[in-house]
């Protein structure tokens, strides 16, 4: 009796799955953040580093980040006024914790929004998928900083972030 139906069943069964390797696909993986696209940041912050994926912090670290530029992370990193508004509102509307969230949600679990820090590389979650890292390896001539995410990461340009 069930022998008519099986087919079908196979059929729904191999929908299903492959809609849930599509989704997958096209969310780029667990370790996925949508890469920078505006043109106006991809040039600021890229020309000094990668440009992060606004969805890796919250808004409030973003905005913060972005209101002391003379003392960013040791450098100074001053735009003119019209310049630093353009880019905090494009790293705010793409937020982990406002726009990004789609992808932002695993990597700011735990982390209070409002006290989140500055650096990606303080982030609860960030510091639990490198904890394997040795201290050593961070100090290597090809990395030298935690936030070289494209030493280890060759894909990190294009958002992906697996290993």
């Amino acid at each position: 009796m069930n022998l008519p139906y099986r087919p079908i069943a196979l059929g729904l069964i191999a929908v299903a799955f492959s809609a849930l390797l599509f989704q997958r696909a096209q969310a780029g993986g667990s370790h996925y953040f949508a890469p920078v696209s505006d043109a106006v940041v991809k040039e600021e912050c890229g020309g000094c580093h990668l440009a992060f994926p606004p969805s890796m912090l919250p808004a409030s670290s973003w905005q913060r980040m972005m209101s002391d530029l003379k003392n960013h992370f040791g450098d100074d990193a001053s735009v003119d006024a019209a310049t630093a508004a353009h880019i905090t509102g494009y790293l705010v509307a793409n937020a982990g914790d406002t726009g990004g969230r789609r992808y932002s949600d695993k990597l700011l679990r735990g982390t209070p929004t409002t006290k989140a820090p500055l650096r990606i590389t303080e982030l609860t979650r960030w510091v639990r998928e490198h904890r394997e890292v040795p201290a050593w390896e961070w100090k290597h001539k090809d990395v030298r900083s935690k936030a070289n995410c494209v030493a280890c990461h060759a894909a990190a340009e294009r958002g992906y972030y697996d290993d």
